[in-house]
């Protein structure tokens, strides 16, 4: 594991974002493809409109990147929570992301389903080999959960490296989420973090004793991969 930590958002964002054009480029050279699964949230939008941007769009041959999601809200596709249309807005219609691309999760289906049929999706694209993301996106909520993998649900405990629904009783709503053992055989694995609000999360991830029902990202730990934080010196500033 690695801490990048840097003053100001804006450098946690440029520096992320500099990591995923090279872990794009280093796998589309090696084998022509970089399959990427995107968080959702505030802090990965602006990451995504940087990678949009005049400064990044040129760095990466982006007919040759597939994106996939670690996690979806139970909503349409066309809904404002949505963390595919999110994305569809801040990176993939400015970058004119070809739609074979773009692997979402069907949220017209019931969750269950929604949640294996996305599962098979994965499979398929991976030819019935171990899926190994090239790299995950995850955020961290103020409550120590990442994709959606809240405290004290179910999912937290599935050992398969596979989709599942999330139900979350205080909002009773629906999540389809990666499971921890999916995410952590991923080649790369980073976390976008900043804000003085996540600093109590990061503290408790990092250095308060395992209890993943309370702190649901300590699952996060790729046992071949690379995993890397990237704070601001506010989310970083309650670390030892």
């Amino acid at each position: 594991m690695k801490l990048n930590v840097f003053t100001t958002p804006d450098e946690v964002l440029k520096h992320l974002a500099d990591y995923f054009v090279y872990l794009a480029n280093q796998n589309i050279e090696a084998r022509s493809r970089f399959a990427v699964a995107l968080s959702g949230g505030n802090s990965p939008k602006k990451l995504y409109e940087l990678l949009a941007s005049d400064a990044y769009k040129g760095q990466v041959d982006w007919d040759k990147v597939d994106f996939f999601f670690g996690d979806e809200r139970y909503v349409p596709q066309t809904a404002p929570e949505s963390n595919y249309l999110m994305a569809k807005l801040a990176l993939f219609d400015p970058l004119q992301i070809p739609s074979t691309h773009v692997f979402a999760v069907d949220t017209e289906l019931e969750p269950a389903q929604a949640a294996l049929a996305y599962a098979t999706n994965i499979q398929s694209y991976f030819n019935g080999l171990p899926a190994r993301f090239d790299l995950v996106l995850l955020g961290l909520g103020d409550n120590a959960h990442t994709a959606s993998l809240f405290p004290h649900t179910p999912v937290l405990h599935e050992q398969a490296s596979t989709v599942k629904e999330a139900f979350l009783p205080e909002q009773q709503v629906y999540r389809i989420t990666l499971t921890a053992p999916l995410i952590n055989q991923a080649q790369a694995v980073a976390f976008l973090v900043y804000g003085q609000d996540k600093a109590v999360a990061v503290q408790q991830i990092l250095e308060a004793e395992r209890d993943i029902e309370q702190y649901p990202a300590q699952l996060i730990a790729p046992k071949e991969g690379d995993l890397q934080w990237f704070l601001d010196t506010a989310a970083a500033s309650e670390l030892s």
